[in-house]
């Protein structure tokens, strides 16, 4: 099973006290990137909701929106802060006098003043909070997980249809290099008999030009490399689990040895194939970067 850095996840919590909404998003990114938006009052739990996440995720830019709605009734109480409205008092008639103003003071302006009233929450229930929004963030999570998973399996099935096609370029490589080799044999033996006539043509020599002509284009290493490089993809993607780095540095490695054998090769047909071969594995490349 592999999964998708790609999906999304919602899940509500509705209680008697209380009704907690999670939303997560999620998509490729290098490492665990979390962004939270969430009220005031639940961000005393953010640590906790990002260790609970790891659990659930590995890879991926994550976004998680909350909400909370609170249906507790007369839950708040009105706090008067006497000594910020003495403060208050005493600074406005130092400036009445300083400045020669009527002193007008009023409670109605006293008590627009900040935190001379203060709203405060009685008796917070942390843990019934927690409680309610582990529920919702595991319920988001595994709503998530199931979406990457979902879409991991597309990406597996797609990723392996286009290994197969990449086999398939490899093969006629394969089978191209040698004719490639007899080619120019009797090219080069056609052009060597044209020039001397009917003198007689050296065949060692010719053996040996044709012999450092087959080094030069030889990809049989390239090919092997392949080969084994399309095979272990194929078996890490049979295998699942957190893969995506480990297929990342594969497709390099595999973009490396179709640009040496598009190096090597002066053959049309072979290098119209390696040039396919190269669009195939950065297709791969660019699924590759959506597996956690």
């Amino acid at each position: 099973m592999i999964k998708s850095m790609t999906g999304f996840g919602r899940c509500e919590i509705c209680e008697e006290q209380r009704k907690i909404t999670v939303e997560m998003k999620s998509v490729n990114h290098r490492y665990l990137d979390v962004s939270m938006k969430m009220p005031k009052k639940l961000n005393f739990f953010e640590a906790s909701i990002r260790g609970l996440l790891k659990e659930y995720i590995q890879r991926g830019k994550v976004d998680i929106f909350l909400s909370y709605e609170d249906y507790t009734e007369n839950n708040v109480t009105v706090r008067y802060n006497r000594d910020v409205a003495a403060e208050y008092v005493k600074y406005l008639k130092e400036m009445a006098a300083e400045f020669a103003l009527g002193d007008d003071i009023r409670i109605s302006t006293l008590a627009r003043c900040p935190e001379v009233f203060t709203m405060e929450e009685k008796n917070v229930d942390e843990e019934g909070i927690w409680k309610a929004l582990e529920k919702a963030v595991r319920g988001a999570a595994q709503a998530l997980t199931q979406a990457r998973i979902e879409e991991g399996d597309n990406l597996r099935k797609d990723l392996l249809e286009k290994l197969d096609g990449m086999l398939g370029h490899v093969a006629f490589i394969e089978e191209r290099s040698p004719q490639i080799v007899e080619e120019y044999r009797q090219s080069l033996e056609s052009k060597v008999k044209e020039l001397l006539g009917d003198a007689q043509v050296d065949e060692n020599r010719l053996i040996t030009e044709v012999t450092i002509f087959a080094d030069k284009v030889c990809v049989d290493e390239e090919l092997v490399r392949l080969r084994s490089h399309i095979g272990t993809t194929r078996e890490t993607l049979l295998q699942g689990g957190s893969i995506g780095r480990k297929l990342d540095f594969i497709a390099q490695e595999m973009n490396r040895e179709a640009n040496t054998i598009l190096s090597k090769t002066s053959d049309l047909e072979t290098s119209n194939r390696a040039i396919e071969l190269k669009t195939e594995i950065e297709k791969v490349r660019e699924q590759i970067q959506n597996i956690e």
